[in-house]
């Protein structure tokens, strides 16, 4: 029953947005944000403790600012989904502009398939959408909803231009398959691991457990690795950004999962410290005891803030 009720909202919730001007609903997912910020006090507190750690330096008001524009940042990212949604394809793309076009079409170019991968900042949803359209559909690693029925919904959304979603259990054949095939996949790697995949490189200079599958894809099938980001612009546009493919580690590399995902890791970092209201706080992030921790990456000195 509460799973059916979840979904009666979140139907109602796309049926009110769909009547009203765009502009008009991002309003009011900043203000379901709003709510959300106020009522939900243990993902308030959580996130809260983790802006403490990665800005220590920052002042408390500072903080809190961060904390209300990251809750009413997510609540436009779920409404502007479901705008998009409702969108044409040439509706979407007039929203858009892309930085870093060349380099999509190089390493699409070198016919080895490419690694595209971002983490929970800024509207990861709206690019994978846009992305598919302008480029090529990605086929894509997702964490199953605990609700089935609006992990149907969402999937209905993401696979409607073309993505096809893999689950997270089982994904890496998928992948490989795909990258074998020329095909582009498309990861996050900004949430907690503890499976066998898992290495532990340095987030804001605290050890974070971060999933190596885009380095060993990487390493396996030659093909680039590609950051990107959709960050929001003024008039309710969009910006895609793809970064220059991330550096793999030397031959002689020790360790070059590790290594390729702590290069992967710090553009992400370098992201979030610019954007940090853009970034999903509140979630456990970091649960690695640090005393525990052998041969962390040391913290680089410039990031300090």
């Amino acid at each position: 029953m509460r799973r059916r009720l979840e979904y009666a909202a979140v139907l109602a919730l796309r049926a009110a947005v769909r009547a009203l001007p765009r502009r008009a609903s991002l309003g009011v997912g900043a203000a379901l944000g709003r709510l959300f910020h106020r009522v939900h006090r243990s993902r308030r507190e959580l996130a809260l403790a983790n802006l403490r750690g990665a800005f220590p330096a920052r002042a408390e008001d500072e903080l809190q600012a961060i904390l209300l524009a990251t809750f009413e940042h997510f609540g436009r990212h779920v409404i502007e989904l479901l705008n998009f949604d409702a969108m044409s394809t040439s509706q979407m793309t007039r929203l858009v502009d892309v930085e870093g076009r060349t380099r999509v079409e190089r390493a699409l170019a070198r016919g080895r398939g490419v690694v595209f991968y971002s983490g929970h900042i800024g509207y990861w949803e709206v690019q994978a959408m846009v992305h598919a359209v302008l480029f090529a559909p990605v086929v894509m690693v997702a964490r199953t909803l605990d609700n089935p029925l609006l992990d149907r919904l969402l999937g209905r959304v993401r696979t409607r231009v073309g993505t096809h979603v893999l689950p997270r259990e089982g994904a890496v054949r998928g992948l490989l398959r795909a990258l074998r095939d020329r095909a582009p996949v498309a990861m996050m790697i900004d949430q907690h691991m503890q499976d066998r995949s898992a290495v532990t490189v340095s987030f804001f200079e605290r050890p974070a457990a971060t999933t190596s599958v885009v380095a060993a894809l990487a390493l396996r099938t030659g093909a680039p690795v590609v950051p990107v980001f959709a960050l929001p612009l003024p008039g309710g546009r969009y910006r895609l950004v793809y970064e220059e493919p991330v550096a793999p580690p030397p031959a002689d590399d020790p360790d070059p999962l590790r290594t390729y995902t702590q290069r992967c890791t710090d553009v992400l970092e370098c992201y979030v410290r610019r954007h940090p209201d853009l970034w999903l706080w509140m979630h456990r992030r970091w649960r690695t005891d640090e005393a525990g921790v052998s041969g962390a990456p040391s913290p680089r000195e410039d990031n300090r803030r």
